[in-house]
């Protein structure tokens, strides 16, 4: 029996790299898709093959552009014949905080077109294969409370590019269910640096005080999430955005200071 395969977009690094890994190890052909890390997607396609028994392919593409979507999408159908999981992982972000009248309008389009349009490019090109094999998983990525439209303050056009993908995700979902296509989101929380890579068992001796659980999250609680979601067993559910932040609220970025009930930011 072939292995399903997976397409993780910007996934040479961070928690694409970290549900790639999750997904070989449950027995997924992978595909490692890279804009400009070509080196670091080699080879850890290549430490996945060693590994595990999958197959890991290498795949660069800007996954805003629609003809390197087309080009990617190709490549993976004739290298493997099928496309069974699609993770749109890769988006880009702003980390400087901007209010929403001084954001140029190339930074606006790069926030619109590689956090929800690329989704469409993808999902488009995909789906009648999905569809042709009578079983599919899509999964998004948006970001904590997304599914109530909340606001972001200094992060606008990824808030609402993302807020728009949860609506894509959920439309979706009921226009795929009859073809065996489940559509989800996951909502990390505040992981950053080393720990979208991590363990779980890294974080454990990691205290976070600001978070309700205890600990920091780490890249592996979201891939196994995501592998959730894939299994052959998930599929009576879809159209769902779950969270998972350890309950921390990662939007409220003020604190209140003891003395005073003035936030400060």
């Amino acid at each position: 029996m072939l292995n399903k395969v997976a397409l993780i977009t910007g996934s040479s690094t961070g928690l694409g790299k970290r549900t790639a890994l999750e997904l070989a190890r449950l027995g997924i052909d992978v595909v490692i898709n890279y804009r400009t890390n070509r080196d670091a997607a080699l080879q850890f396609a290549r430490e996945l093959e060693r590994e595990y028994p999958v197959r890991a392919l290498a795949v660069q593409a800007d996954v805003s552009d629609p003809a390197d979507c087309r080009s990617l999408v190709g490549q993976v159908l004739e290298v493997f014949g099928r496309l069974d999981i699609l993770v749109n992982n890769a988006g880009p972000y702003i980390p400087e905080r901007k209010r929403m009248a001084e954001y140029e309008l190339d930074e606006w389009n790069a926030m619109i077109n590689g956090n929800l349009t690329s989704v469409f490019y993808l999902s488009k090109l995909v789906i009648p294969h999905m569809r042709e094999n009578g079983w599919g998983r899509i999964l998004n990525f948006g970001f904590d409370r997304a599914d109530t439209a909340p606001a972001w303050m200094f992060r606008s056009a990824f808030a609402a590019a993302k807020v728009g993908l949860v609506s894509l995700t959920r439309t979706m979902a009921l226009e795929e269910a009859e073809y065996g296509i489940t559509v989800n989101m996951v909502c990390p929380g505040d992981i950053i640096g080393e720990w979208k890579e991590a363990n779980i068992e890294d974080a454990s001796s990691a205290g976070d005080h600001s978070t309700p659980v205890g600990r920091v999250g780490t890249g592996e609680d979201i891939a196994r999430t995501i592998a959730f979601f894939c299994a052959e067993a998930s599929g009576f559910i879809t159209g769902t955005v779950i969270a998972v932040t350890g309950g921390k609220d990662v939007l409220t970025k003020y604190r209140y200071e003891a003395e005073s009930s003035k936030p400060v930011w």
